[in-house]
């Protein structure tokens, strides 16, 4: 038969006394602490990551946004006690949407902060020149606001991505243009760098597909809203849509330009427009504009309710947006993925636990990970700015 002791009987066969067993036990749960402790980035009362974005500039909103969602999901968790009583913490740099700027910012958040990991960069520049430094430092690069392929490459243990990628975008987009409303002769307008490439690259590829180039293309600087000339460019072809990679002021600036000289094809524009941002600048035109989405609407899941009260919480008078939306998502995702690990978080454990096959459910958003898939969402959403700025989903006659 088993024998069972109670703690009293433990206590008077053991050699040490109950005294010396509390201050063993005492001392043990000091290593425990202690070890999470000496991890860079972890106190025994917080967690704290690092963000390098544009917080001025043309594309300011995308990173004041991000950020606004981010600590959104971090003042929801702390309000509830932290994880293991350990309060998350954001620093966040301004990179004005400028790589050299990203560069410093990410030295600086790993060097002098001690970040335990780096989130929410904002841009495909940006995070062209920060990541490499991350990977050297073996420091988690987390949701990057950006749909650019090269960091869906799985060797890149230490990226972690949420959203859909801009071959995903460019794919619905164009699917949506040539198979709904039947337009072939689609321009582009990109932002010439690597992210208007990207884009590109996407929107040539999905075009292809269908025996289809574009009628024309124009580029435009980065950090600037020049964009007559691409205008000039594209009105030659007559076109019958135009897509455009870029951000939101260079965007409005162009739809705007483009209506004003009475050139009017149907417009759709890349997530990374940023879409709320877009409406406002747009300022109640007289057209429809198509965005896409990596990000359901709000009223679509739970989630979303939850996003909106924790937002609100944490400042009440900050609009929910779709980026905003996908700053929490990815804050979301930092915390489930610590309350997975444990109490005795590290940096390696974090990065394993994304290369191994990994289900998160975030209130009815299911993300997946695994060896060979950094990309937790495959999702696109497609939706069409009203005159009246407010967002619609937009529906598929040839959905499957």
């Amino acid at each position: 038969m088993e024998e069972r002791w109670t703690i009293a009987q433990i206590f008077d066969r053991a050699l040490l006394s109950p005294i010396q067993i509390y201050v063993g036990v005492a001392l043990l749960l000091l290593a425990v602490n202690s070890q999470a402790a000496a991890q860079q980035g972890i106190t025994d009362d917080r967690i704290i990551f690092g963000q390098s974005a544009a917080f001025d500039g043309p594309a300011s909103s995308l990173g004041t946004d991000y950020r606004n969602g981010l600590l959104a999901a971090f003042n929801e968790v702390n309000r509830a006690g932290g994880i293991d009583g350990r309060r998350l913490e954001l620093i966040s740099y301004n990179d004005g949407y400028e790589p050299e700027q990203a560069i410093e910012n990410t030295n600086r958040l790993i060097k002098d902060d001690q970040v335990f990991a780096l989130v929410g960069q904002v841009g495909t520049p940006t995070a062209q020149s920060a990541q490499p430094i991350a990977q050297k430092n073996n420091i988690p690069f987390v949701g990057a606001f950006t749909g650019v392929s090269f960091l869906r490459n799985p060797a890149l243990r230490n990226v972690v991505n949420f959203r859909a990628s801009y071959d995903q975008e460019a794919e619905a987009l164009i699917d949506y243009l040539t198979g709904d409303l039947g337009l072939n002769k689609i321009g582009v307008l990109y932002q010439d760098d690597t992210f208007g490439r990207a884009g590109l690259t996407g929107i040539n590829l999905a075009l292809r597909r269908r025996n289809l180039q574009p009628a024309a293309d124009g580029t435009y600087m980065r950090n600037t809203t020049a964009v007559k000339r691409a205008l000039l460019s594209i009105r030659k072809s007559d076109p019958d849509a135009v897509v455009i990679v870029g951000a939101y002021k260079p965007t409005a600036a162009f739809i705007q330009t483009a209506l004003s000289i009475g050139v009017d094809p149907v417009f759709a524009a890349l997530s990374f427009v940023g879409g709320s941002a877009l409406a406002a600048e747009l300022d109640a035109i007289d057209q429809s504009v198509f965005v896409s989405q990596v990000v359901p609407l709000f009223e679509d899941i739970p989630l979303a309710t939850r996003f909106k009260t924790a937002l609100d919480n944490y400042s009440p008078d900050t609009a929910a947006n779709f980026i905003a939306f996908e700053g929490y998502i990815v804050g979301r995702l930092l915390i489930t993925a610590l309350q997975k690990i444990g109490p005795i978080p590290t940096r390696e454990k974090f990065i394993e636990l994304f290369n191994k096959d990994t289900r998160f459910d975030l209130d009815g958003l299911e993300l997946t990970y695994g060896p060979d898939d950094n990309q937790g969402s495959d999702e696109v959403y497609l939706t069409e700015i009203g005159k009246d700025g407010s967002f619609t989903a937009v529906e598929r006659k040839n959905s499957e």
